[in-house]
């Protein structure tokens, strides 16, 4: 999964739009779990056995297809709901006029500018993430009730209260930015703050796995706690002629919140690296988790984080773009009503938020497309570059993404319309296809794309 990027854009849009959380910081579990093992336990246990049988695509029992598709449904009705939920959020914030009595309480402490944002930003921020808290409950009440979370309430409490912290921090500069632009250029003020924004994101996007996600999660050496299985990684790196020190290859204790199987590529330049969660560690054979480094492996050599980075910003100017126009409109229609004296006012805030809130929501297909690419992409690299390291790396592919499939409840069989706009990695059953049927080294066939 490439993740950083991702991270650092929609903390972006979480705190211009206040109604997006940053998934980095999300994890979703409700009170009363059992607390599973940690990381130093699943390290001395045995590896799984290596499964034996022939897998020609993804398929459930009857049981576990029925949970999978009851999960997935109810998982898209919440994300639709909760999209459209924080929308009606800001429209309560815009009706009830909250942001000019922020505003005003902004000017009578102060004359300057940014002390006026310290004030006004925190208090309308909050008071959205405080009005949007139903939503993050239900979803992590979701979680727990399929077994996808093993999370207390309080340490969900904990969880949320440091993410709006992150939020509001970020939040801050941001909105200070916004209007130190919009008053300098009230025409062009969309391409400025862009500009202005890519280098916050990038500085976001290097400082999160140093920063923020050890906020969430337990980080440790995988050297330390697997050695064996680092040293069988270190073939996978030379096979693909990469060179990624251990020190850079991490373990995370997703297994403290968290039951799925996963693993992700964050950080860029020096604060790159390869995570991968204890749960997966502790569910997957070795020959699988080779697979998974070598799909996050691909992400890294293919320079999948500033090549997915530029698109989505590309994207983003355009979101600021129509923004503009749509908030221009609005203010027109309902300024007054809503007592904003113009765009350059702080009050504008939360009415720029819904402009853009809704752009998101019709652009989500967008970034999910581009997502999806990148991971078949990865796919691919990860079954090119275990080619020869382990004895059968489709079967091995298979096996993982089936385990996984249902650890993680994937919907089985989701229509085309579910798939275009939740799905950011392709179908379980599409890439379980893939990877059965992918063989570029029998003769006569095509050939190998990254790794000759």
């Amino acid at each position: 999964m490439v993740r950083s990027n991702r991270i650092g854009v929609f903390i972006i849009l979480a705190c211009t739009l206040a109604i997006f959380p940053a998934h980095a910081a999300r994890s979703s579990p409700p009170a009363g779990a059992a607390q599973s093992q940690s990381p130093d336990q699943s390290a001395s246990q045995s590896a799984p056995a290596q499964p034996t049988d022939v897998i020609r695509g993804y398929t459930l029992t009857p049981e576990k297809y029925q949970r999978a598709k009851d999960y997935s449904g109810r998982k898209y009705l919440h994300e639709f709901i909760a999209s459209l939920f924080g929308l009606v959020v800001l429209l309560v914030v815009l009706a009830l006029r909250l942001g000019p009595r922020f505003r005003d309480l902004a000017e009578r402490v102060s004359r300057r500018r940014f002390l006026q944002v310290l004030i006004y930003a925190p208090l309308t921020l909050l008071t959205v993430a405080v009005l949007s808290i139903p939503t993050d409950i239900w979803d992590q009440m979701l979680a727990f009730r399929f077994g996808l979370s093993v999370q207390s309430w309080a340490s969900w409490t904990t969880d949320w209260i440091t993410n709006q912290v992150v939020m509001l921090v970020v939040g801050v500069v941001l909105v200070w930015i916004l209007y130190a632009v919009i008053r300098r250029s009230p025409r062009r003020w969309w391409f400025y703050f862009w500009l202005a924004s890519l280098p916050v994101l990038v500085f976001v996007i290097f400082l999160a796995p140093m920063v923020i996600e050890p906020l969430f999660f337990k980080f440790t050496p995988l050297a330390g706690q697997q050695p064996a299985l680092v040293s069988e990684i270190q073939k996978v790196v030379q096979r693909g002629g990469m060179t990624i020190p251990p020190e850079r290859m991490f373990e995370m204790n997703a297994s403290s919140k968290l039951t799925g199987l996963n693993a992700y590529v964050s950080g860029v330049g020096a604060s790159k690296r390869v995570v991968v969660w204890d749960t997966t560690i502790q569910k997957a054979t070795i020959p699988q988790i080779l697979f998974v480094f070598g799909h996050e492996m691909g992400h890294y050599v293919l320079l999948h984080i500033p090549k997915e980075l530029a698109i989505d910003a590309a994207v983003l100017l355009a979101l600021f773009f129509l923004g503009f126009h749509g908030v221009q409109w609005m203010l027109r229609r309902w300024g007054a009503a809503w007592e904003i004296r113009g765009q350059d006012d702080l009050a504008s805030l939360p009415a720029l938020l819904l402009m853009l809130g809704i752009l998101v929501f019709f652009a989500t297909p967008i970034f999910n497309t581009i997502s999806r690419h990148f991971e078949h992409e990865a796919d691919r690299y990860g079954l090119e570059v275990i080619h020869g390291i382990v004895s059968d790396p489709n079967q091995t592919a298979a096996h993982y993404f089936q385990a996984s499939g249902e650890a993680n409840l994937a919907d089985p069989d989701p229509g085309p319309f579910i798939e275009f706009w939740f799905f950011d990695h392709p179908s379980r059953k599409e890439r379980v296809d893939f990877v059965v049927n992918y063989d570029p080294w029998k003769a006569g066939g095509e050939k190998p794309v990254y790794v000759k």
